[in-house]
C-alpha cells in the first residue's frame, strides 16, 4: 500500500494554525495587534520592512497565548476561519487608505501648488504614483488569496459588497484594479 505522505500530513494539519512567533501549533491562537517593536520580527506586514529595529507601528499578529502576553497583544482567541476574516479586514483597510491617497493625502504631503491639485497623482509626480501603486498591487493580490480561501473553504466571504464598492471608487478616480471591473 503506498500512502500518500503529503496528503496525510496537510489533512492532518488543515485547520491548524502556527505562532507567527514561537511555531507553536493550534487550532485556536491569539488574533490581535501589538506595537512591540519586538513584534516586527514576524508580523506578516512587517516581513518586507529593512529596519525591523525600532518599528513602533501597530501589528496585526497571529500567536499563541504565552507569545501573546509577551508581545502584549490586544487580540481574541480564534480559530482559522475567524484570522481570515481579520487578515482580510486588515487588507480591506489598508487598500481603503491607499486608495485615500491616491485621491487626496498625496496633495498634502507632497505640498502641491494649487493649480495641480484638480490633477492625478500620476500626472504630478510618476515616480510617487508608481510606488503607491505598486503597493496598492501588492495589497489586491494578497485580497484575492484570502478571498480565494474563504471559497475554496466554504465560508463566507465577510461584507462582500466591499469589493464591488472599492472597484467603483477605483475606476472613479480612473485608475485600474486587479479586484474587477
Amino acid at each position: 500500500m503506498q500512502l500518500d505522505w503529503d496528503k496525510a500530513i496537510n489533512e492532518i494539519l488543515s485547520g491548524t494554525m502556527s505562532c507567527q512567533a514561537c511555531g507553536a501549533l493550534g487550532d485556536e491562537m491569539v488574533v490581535g495587534y501589538t506595537r512591540s517593536t519586538d513584534a516586527a520580527q514576524f508580523a506578516q506586514r512587517c516581513r518586507d520592512c529593512v529596519d525591523k529595529s525600532d518599528c513602533d507601528a501597530r501589528k496585526l499578529v497571529v500567536v499563541c497565548e504565552p507569545c501573546a502576553r509577551i508581545y502584549r497583544v490586544n487580540g481574541q482567541r480564534m480559530g482559522e476561519a475567524g484570522m481570515m476574516a481579520v487578515m482580510l479586514d486588515e487588507c480591506r483597510r489598508n487598500l481603503e487608505e491607499s486608495l485615500d491617497y491616491l485621491s487626496t493625502y498625496w496633495k498634502e504631503d507632497n505640498e502641491v501648488d494649487f493649480d495641480e491639485m484638480q490633477q492625478r497623482l500620476d500626472e504630478v509626480d510618476p515616480e510617487i504614483f508608481k510606488e503607491e501603486d505598486s503597493w496598492r498591487m501588492r495589497l489586491e493580490e494578497e485580497y484575492l488569496q484570502l478571498h480565494r480561501w474563504f471559497r475554496e473553504h466554504g465560508v463566507p466571504v465577510p461584507d462582500p459588497g466591499w469589493r464591488s464598492q472599492y472597484v467603483e471608487d477605483v475606476v472613479a478616480l480612473g485608475y485600474t484594479t486587479l479586484l474587477g471591473d
